[in-house]
């Protein structure tokens, strides 16, 4: 039994598994590595020295099992991986947990590039980077076109009141970690509250849609998406509002989040929402409040991961930093809605 594996991940029995489930898959020993980059589950690079193979897995004594639902993840790519949205090919689930120690999925390997920074854009030029924003869009255009029932996700979700439950949960989020004075927040909070539009048709959302969560190709197309983890049947425009949210500048230097906007030929999130409206018909006169509320989830996010901070439950680099952000956020929400008051 090999020693050298990556905590979370046994090969031996990961391959044993596959011999049984996938004959003639695997053709020699597995070793696997992890990938850093993922916010919450593990994600494994395994190979066998010909094929490659990614494997899905909960955080280790993880306690939450919906939050890090497997199955879940398996389901919607297996469903799409037939249309025209790019995602892994689907391998296997296992809900054993004496495989692993956690349910996990396996999926097919994708070469592809996940452009995380404004710097790691910089190299490709302008043109390339107008290139990959704009394919950015036009595959989530593809993804919000996916009919639910027709791919068997007609019950993925419920779309009824989706806005109202999403700005209460993270509300609720907001209040678990709240150790200290974030003036805005709450007037972000109770405006979203008050102006809540009304959904289009529902969708099969990502939750997460942004340039790191998709592997980018050498023809600067979209490979595949990944982290499905979030994603639910609701309103495709909170996937939009959060890919315009990453399209603005920080306007902090050195920071410990970043967003790709500052990226030379990165287009203007205006160009971005003119697009997605041509290319989907969908009305998009209320974009302001899904980008608004797209700050307000991240500075939730970021309050959440300084209060751990603050426990001393968090380890590595930035971390430090995080807590300075968080007013940011909130104040580009505010000044989102007040422009939209405004328009």
């Amino acid at each position: 039994m090999s020693s050298d594996h990556p905590p979370g991940l046994d090969p031996d029995r990961l391959r044993g598994l596959l011999d049984r489930e996938r004959p003639e898959l695997v053709h020699g020993p597995l070793t696997g590595r992890l990938i850093e980059g993922g916010r919450s589950n593990l994600t494994y690079d395994v190979t066998d020295g010909t094929g490659r193979w990614v494997v899905r897995r909960p955080p280790l004594g993880h306690v939450l099992a919906t939050a890090h639902d497997m199955r879940r993840e398996h389901r919607v790519i297996s469903a799409l991986h037939p249309t025209d949205v790019p995602v892994p090919r689907p391998v296997l689930l296992c809900e054993d947990e004496e495989v692993l120690g956690a349910p996990f999925y396996v999926m097919e390997f994708v070469e592809g590039t996940p452009y995380r920074t404004a710097e790691q854009l910089a190299p490709i030029g302008p043109e390339r980077t107008r290139a990959v924003a704009l394919s950015l869009v036009d595959t989530l255009v593809d993804l919000h076109a996916v009919d639910p029932a027709e791919v068997g996700l007609g019950d993925f979700g419920r779309p009824e009141g989706f806005l109202d439950r999403q700005l209460r949960r993270w509300g609720k989020q907001l209040d678990a970690s709240r150790n200290r004075d974030l003036p805005g927040i709450d007037e972000l909070h109770a405006t979203l509250g008050r102006e809540l539009p009304r959904s289009p048709a529902p969708a099969v959302v990502h939750g997460d849609y942004r340039l790191d969560n998709v592997l980018i190709g050498s023809d600067d197309r979209i490979r595949a998406i990944l982290d499905w983890e979030m994603s639910t049947l609701g309103d495709p425009l909170t996937d939009l509002g959060l890919l315009v949210m990453y399209s603005m500048p920080l306007g902090t230097p050195d920071s410990p989040v970043s967003t790709t906007a500052e990226a030379p030929g990165h287009p203007r999130p205006a160009e971005l929402i003119e697009r997605y409206a041509a290319r989907s018909g969908r009305d998009v006169s209320e974009v302001s409040w899904y980008t608004a509320f797209a700050w307000f989830k991240l500075a939730v996010i970021l309050e959440g991961i300084h209060y751990r901070y603050t426990l001393g439950q968090t380890v590595g680099r930035g971390f430090d930093r995080i807590g300075d952000l968080v007013p940011v956020f909130i104040e580009h929400g505010l000044t989102t809605l007040t422009r939209k008051q405004e328009g």
